[in-house]
């Protein structure tokens, strides 16, 4: 039985806020960038030699009081080698060289926030202990919700080689889990809301988060890159290409106007942005990084 809970901890309001890096992947530039003809995404995002694009797993760790709240947690490394192979993992970040970059490990993650379950989001959740699969952060909380769970339990061909159930299941069997309510206007604790969207799969949760007198949304799939910004610039990998169109120009028109920051969990070079309008649609004002702020 998991336990549906309605976030509202009444945390205090000195928040910190860190960058995790855990590497970078490869996926197919086209299937990125959906029908933009790769002429123009590739100034973007050159592609090398098989058409393979680099992308960044950028994670966000939200320090709140007692609680320490990591949003994703990358792929992990515990698959087996032929299907690493797919995705081309390099550089030097892990979950665990980033945590302590900051002076923390993973014993001090006391909750989980998973945007969705596909594997690039939520793989780094479980770790292979022999033949054992169990929770890698073994202190933590998981939080998914109903909608989105049942989803990834009982996947559609087209999106289910993204769910893989050894990201999954131990979770739930560990006891670990916990379900958010998606009732409009939810909050995950105070200064921490919670955004729900459904064009890339469904009940995507995008945290808003209030910091240093700003609000910086976390981006996860629904833009995963600066290049991602104009409107008709949608994945291949979205369930529902016309209703992320409809997200994207809601959500980027309320962040122009509030002056939220971006936060970029795929974009290999921009870490976060503000927005301007311009003659072209809602563009990149300024980037920069996290800790710039």
């Amino acid at each position: 039985m998991v336990r549906l809970w309605t976030m509202d901890h009444g945390l205090s309001t000195n928040m910190n806020l860190y960058t995790i890096d855990t590497g970078f992947f490869k996926l197919d530039g086209g299937a990125m960038f959906g029908v933009v003809p790769k002429v123009i995404w590739d100034r973007i995002n050159p592609a090398d030699e098989n058409n393979l694009c680099s992308w960044a797993m950028r994670l966000l760790l939200v320090e709140e009081g007692n609680r320490l709240t990591l949003v994703d947690t990358g792929i992990g490394n515990k698959q087996d080698e032929k299907f690493l192979s797919y995705y081309y993992l390099h550089g030097d970040a892990t979950i665990d060289s980033s945590l302590a970059k900051h002076g923390f490990h993973r014993g001090d993650i006391t909750d989980v926030f998973l945007t969705h379950l596909h594997f690039d989001h939520v793989g780094g959740a479980i770790k292979r202990d022999g033949d054992k699969l169990t929770p890698a952060f073994k202190n933590a909380t998981y939080w998914s919700n109903q909608k989105h769970w049942d989803w990834a339990l009982n996947p559609n061909d087209r999106e289910k080689a993204s769910f893989l159930k050894e990201n999954i299941l131990p979770i739930q069997e560990s006891g670990q889990l916990k379900f958010i309510d998606t009732t409009e206007g939810v909050k995950f604790a105070e200064g921490f809301d919670i955004k729900f969207v459904s064009g890339h799969t469904e009940s995507m949760m995008l945290p808003l988060v209030s910091y240093k007198g700003t609000r910086i949304l976390y981006t996860a799939d629904l833009i995963p890159s600066v290049g991602h910004l104009p409107i008709p610039y949608v994945m291949a990998y979205d369930m529902f290409p016309l209703t992320t169109i409809g997200e994207k120009k809601a959500i980027l028109g309320e962040a122009l106007v509030n002056d939220y920051v971006l936060f970029f969990e795929h974009d290999p070079v921009n870490e976060c942005c503000t927005l301007a309008q311009t003659e072209r649609g809602i563009r990149v004002k300024d980037a920069f990084r996290l800790n710039d702020l």
